[in-house]
Order: structure tokens, then sequence, then C-alpha cells
């Protein structure tokens, strides 16, 4: 990130955005630092030794939520007043977590098959380890993620009091603790197991490639690409978004990097401040939903639906391509709107110049797919990536991620290497992690109570009911349900609260299983654009000097197109060919004219809400060709024959009076 254009007070801002997002650590120096850096190193090195090699999963899992509760303990503090300070008790709740680890797993199968009668040591770790992981989420997530975790727990204790249909027929605290300690199903359960086989080799990734130098050079690339020329820098917030944002999956680093760089020129061209803003956090948001990587959520939609990550990146191709299609729209329609200037941007170096010098960083977007492809299990596949991504670096001095000159004398070796990028990106890969990480242990608790009381399913009968079984009602109810738990816990949090208990209500419906999870996860992407949780929006506010609550509702404006889109994925099973019909086999055997008629209409879909919601198409839309236009793009954003027809029409009308006041404006454009 280029700290040369913000001034501090902004970089603090935008470094309390940023920690907010991964947790705000405590900023050790001196020795203490290198201790727990280096134990960052080695989480990082056992966890892609697991990668390659084979670690039993309960070992695994037990291991990774144990380091991970060890390193909380020690890099967050309990409240702000004891910020870069180790406590006695941090240090004491940091041995106690690896205590926990190790009385499990010295327990071997036989503390495994007592989970239905936990002894006493059994359930004083138990209930520490639970205590443990609601003061993490607590210090990297804030206490309304623990107010919610321990609901649902008090909702397994008590939930036989309630009345129906809530009611459930109640377990006691051993049987409690006996299934979310002792068993793969609560703490060390789906989520866990995504965050330690993945997520944690998908930051690491990401480390690298932020070491390596390639976030920077992708913003290079799309800036001269665009030709620096005013009309051009809201398309190169629109691609390098994309570029930077599919490797990192971060919507809040995505934003203050670009924004770093490209907020001084959107003000200069003519974008008002909220607008330059909401169009920068609307950039960075795509972050969680491009490929390669997407949000940690998107792990855990494949081993819900136990397909492969592949597949996961296939559902997301279209959506996202929609997503930065609607971007794209907005700021062509934002060149007329605010009458930008011909304000020139020289570029340092042309594409072609830097394409030559750093080719390789393009490997980081499609190395893990190709992988992939090959065969590679996800795991394997960003292993190699993550090992290509360091093997290439190598190839220049200036992206070097170790010194080219690091075994030239023996002097000062350890040193070097400890602030070499090799070093500073594993323990990034692992500082990354934590919060979400601890995020998935808390939702272990959620999904265990979920599965325990089956409330999943009382959940859905009860949606269903309210909507009278209608599939359009259902809908919109999952998508506020969604948009209401996103308003107070992260994306990966809303994402598995939501898919336990309001998926079954689609999926009872006859929606797809993958279509109805895809729904649930960009409705939980989209959340992150409303406060309290609209980190993007407000990092971008605090770089363009805006208000936060305008930039907001601007950031709202600019992914509005793409809103409706899910709605096509659920609302007949034609929508699911935006989504490449779920899986490889199924889109081998699917209509290709289908699929490339509903993408086409939910492309014409976006083209008319843009219009509609920026007041401007050709020309200047007055109050009919807004209205119209918006009934357009939600006609066609419905896969149905007549609705399609509907908004063709609306559209047809809207262009011919626009093209006619177009010629009426400017004459001399007819001949």
């Amino acid at each position: 990130m280029d700290k040369h254009n913000v001034d501090n007070q902004t970089q603090q801002q935008l470094d309390a955005f940023i920690k907010e997002e991964e947790g705000n650590a405590n900023d050790y120096v001196g020795a203490l630092a290198k201790v727990i850096g280096l134990m960052a190193v080695g989480m990082s090195l056992f966890h892609l030794y697991a990668a390659y090699a084979i670690v039993p999963t309960q070992y695994l899992r037990l291991i990774h939520v144990g380091v991970v509760l060890f390193l909380v303990f020690l890099s967050f503090p309990i409240a702000s007043k004891f910020k870069n300070r180790l406590m006695w008790w941090d240090v004491l709740l940091a041995l106690f977590s690896i205590a926990i680890a190790y009385y499990a797993l010295s327990g071997g199968d036989d503390f495994a098959d007592r989970n239905t009668e936990p002894n006493q040591l059994d359930m004083l770790f138990g209930i520490g380890l639970i205590l443990l992981i609601l003061e993490a989420v607590r210090r990297t997530n804030g206490l309304v993620l623990v107010s919610v975790t321990a609901c649902f727990i008090l909702y397994a204790l008590f939930g036989n009091h309630l009345p129906q249909p809530w009611t459930h027929k109640g377990y006691e605290l051993d049987r409690l603790v006996g299934f979310m300690y002792m068993t793969l199903e609560g703490v060390y359960g789906t989520a866990i197991d995504v965050s330690a086989t993945l997520i944690i080799l998908f930051t690491i990734f990401g480390a690298f490639l932020q070491h390596t130098g390639a976030g920077k050079f992708f913003i290079d690339f799309s800036f001269a690409a665009m030709g620096g020329k005013s009309s051009g820098v809201g398309r190169t917030i629109v691609l390098s978004s994309f570029l930077l944002g599919g490797p990192s999956g971060s919507g809040v680093a995505t934003t203050v990097t670009v924004g770093s760089v490209a907020a001084p020129m959107l003000l200069k061209v003519g974008y008002e401040r909220n607008a330059a803003g909401g169009l920068l956090a609307a950039g960075g948001l795509g972050a969680i939903i491009s490929p390669p990587v997407l949000g940690a959520a998107a792990f855990l939609i494949a081993d819900f639906l136990k397909i492969s990550y592949l597949e996961v990146l296939l559902m997301a191709t279209i959506p996202t391509i929609l997503f930065y299609l609607g971007l794209f729209v907005m700021v062509e329609i934002d060149v007329r709107k605010y009458g930008m200037g011909n304000v020139t941007f020289p570029a340092a170096e042309s594409a072609w110049g830097l394409s030559k010098k750093y080719w390789f960083h393009f490997f980081s977007l499609v190395s893990i797919v190709v992988f992939m492809i090959y065969g590679y299990s996800p795991t394997m596949a960003v292993f190699w990536a993550t090992v290509v991504s360091a093997l290439t670096s190598l190839l220049r001095r200036d992206t070097a991620i170790i010194p080219w000159d690091l075994f030239k004398n023996s002097s000062g070796f350890l040193s070097r290497l400890y602030d070499s990028g090799l070093t500073k990106a594993l323990a990034s890969g692992t500082t990354g992690v934590l919060s979400i990480a601890v995020t998935c242990a808390g939702a272990g608790l959620i999904v265990g109570t979920v599965t325990l009381t089956g409330l999943g399913l009382k959940f859905s009968s009860i949606v269903i009911a309210y909507a009278g079984g209608s599939l359009l009602l259902t809908t919109i109810f999952t998508a506020i349900v969604v948009w209401v738990v996103g308003l107070a816990v992260p994306v990966t949090a809303s994402y598995i609260i939501c898919a336990v208990i309001a998926a079954p209500a689609l999926i009872n419906l006859g929606v797809p299983d993958f279509a109805a999870h895809m729904f649930i996860f960009y409705y939980a992407v989209l959340s992150e654009v409303s406060p309290p949780t609209a980190l993007s929006p407000f990092a971008a506010a605090a770089i363009c000097k805006g208000s936060p609550y305008k930039t907001t509702l601007q950031t709202w404006k600019y992914v509005a197109p793409a809103i409706l889109v899910p709605f096509m994925f659920v609302l007949d099973k034609s929508g699911t060919s935006l989504l490449l019909m779920g899986s490889m086999k199924a889109l081998m055997q699917a209509d290709w004219l289908q699929i490339a008629w509903i993408t086409f209409t939910a492309i014409m879909g976006i083209v008319c809400l843009a219009g509609g919601l920026q007041g401007w198409f050709i020309e200047k839309t007055n109050l009919f060709e807004r209205v119209v236009m918006v009934i357009a793009g939600v006609a066609l954003a419905y896969p149905d024959t007549s609705a399609d027809m509907v908004g063709f029409v609306g559209f047809a009308i809207v262009l011919a009076t626009q093209i006619l006041r177009h010629k009426k404006l400017n004459p001399k454009l007819v001949s």
C-alpha cells in the first residue's frame, strides 16, 4: 500500500479498520514480538506440512484450535487499556488452551467413546474450552457475536422450556459439553476442519502475494492498462479491485490498498467524495465473491455440500462477472453524470513494460485453478501455488521473498532471515487467520446446537408457514434473515448461521442445495455494506474524507444492480444456469443456449438497474424513465419469459426516449 498518498491521521484510521476486520491485536516490539512472530511462523509451517503429509483429522483440528487460542490470548488484549502489554492472565489462558488440547489428544479412543457420559476432568476441560472460545471471540470479534453464540448455547440447555414450535427435549450440561468437546461434531466440526485445512493455507498464500509485490503490480498494471485517462479511472478501480481482490479475498484490505492510490484521482476527475468512497468500497466488496480465493465462507460451502472447491469456483464465475459488470456500467454512466474533464494521469510505465518485468505475478490468478483442473485437491493446489509464488518471486531481486544475498556470508544470517519476506509472509499467514479461526470455533458451538436440537428444520417450517408455501416470499424472508444476521456478525459467521437455519427452508421448496447455499453466501457478503459491519465503506470514507454513512449509501447504489442476481439462482431452476448448473458433470449435460439466454437477461437487467439507480443513461433520465428502468431491471432479473418480455419492452421505450433527447441536445450529431 502506498502510504504517501494519505496523511498520518487517515492512515491510522485505515489501520484501525483493517485491525477491526482482523481483530485489534497488540503491536509488540522487541524480543516479545520476535517470540510470538516465530510461534506464528511455526504454526504456518505446521499447516504447510499437514497439507503435504498426512496428519490425522482429529489431531489436526485439536492442534489447530489449541494453537489458535494460545496465540489469540497472547496477541489480543482483554481490554483496550491493556493493549501492547502481555499480562499474567493472558499467559495463563494461553497455557490452559494448550492443556485442553493436550488432554483431548492424550485421551485416545477412550476420550471420544465416553462423550455421552463425560467424567469430571472431561467436564472441567470441556467447559473451559467453551468459555475460552467465547472470550477469544469477544477479543477478536466483539460482544455481538459472543452474545449470539451464547444464545444458541442457552437454547440447547433451556430450549425445552420454550413454547411450540421452538421447544426441544432439552439437554443437560454434561451431554452438551460431551458433544461440543469430545466429538468431531461441535467445536471440532466442519467449520474448524475448513479453517485448519483450507482457510489458513489461503491466508498464507495471500501473505506470500503481498510480500512478493503482487498487489502493487496489479494496481500499477490496471492504471497503465486503462491509459491514465479520466474516463478510465473508474474502470481502473473495477479492474484493480478484481485483480487484487481475487487472490486476497479481503474486502477491507482491497478497498484500502486500491483507495490509497486511486482516491486522489477519483476526486480530481470530478467524483463527489462520498461517491468516490462508495465506488472504492464496492470494488473491495467484490473481493469476497471473486475467484480464485473468494471469502473464507466459500470453503465452507464446499464442505457443507460435499463438493470440490473447484465446483464452488465454477459456480462463482458468472455471478462475479455480473457483479463487476454492474460496477463497470455504473462507472461508465459516472463519466457523463459528473461531467468528467479530460485529465490525464501519466503511468510510470506501460502495461506491456510492467508485464514483461513482472509477468509471473499473473500466475497468482490462475495457478490454484490450474492445479485443481489437473486433479489436485484444493489443499494441495494452494500448497503448490504458494510454492510457485515463492519460487517465481526469486526471478527478480525486488520481488524475491528470500533476499538474493542471504547466503553470501554467515554474519547476521539469522537476523536477515527473520527480516526476510519469507518469515514475514509465514507469520502474516497465521496472524491473518486468527480472527477467522476463532469465528469458526464459535460457529462450531452454533452448528452443534442446531444439530443437537434440530433447530434448522424448526426454523425452516416456521419460515415456510409464514410465507404460505410461496417460494418468492420464502426467498425474500431468507434474504432478510441473512441481512439482519449479517448486520451483527462477520460474513463467515453469518453464512454458517444462516446455512444451518435458513437454507433448509429453500431446499424444502425445491431449490437445489447448491443454489440455496450460494444465495445465502451472496447475501451474507452484501450485508457487509450495512452498518455496523460496513468496514469497507467506512475505510473508503476515511480515505476520501467523506461521511461514513453517506459513503455506505453510495456503496449500496454501486452494488445494487447485482443485488437481484442471487434471486435468479432460486426462483426458477433455469436460474441455476448462472451457477453453471453447480457441477462440472451437470454443466457437460446442460443446455448452453439456456445458460447464454439467462446470462444475457441478467446482463440487461443489471444495465437497466444501473441506469435507473444512477438517474443517467445516455442523458439524464426523468422520473418516468427511472421508474421504467428499475421495473425493467427487476423483470429481467426474474427468470420467466413473460417477465423478460416486459423488461425488454421497458428498456426499449427508455432507450428510444434517451436517443431522441440526446439528438435534441446535440444537434451536430444529426446528419
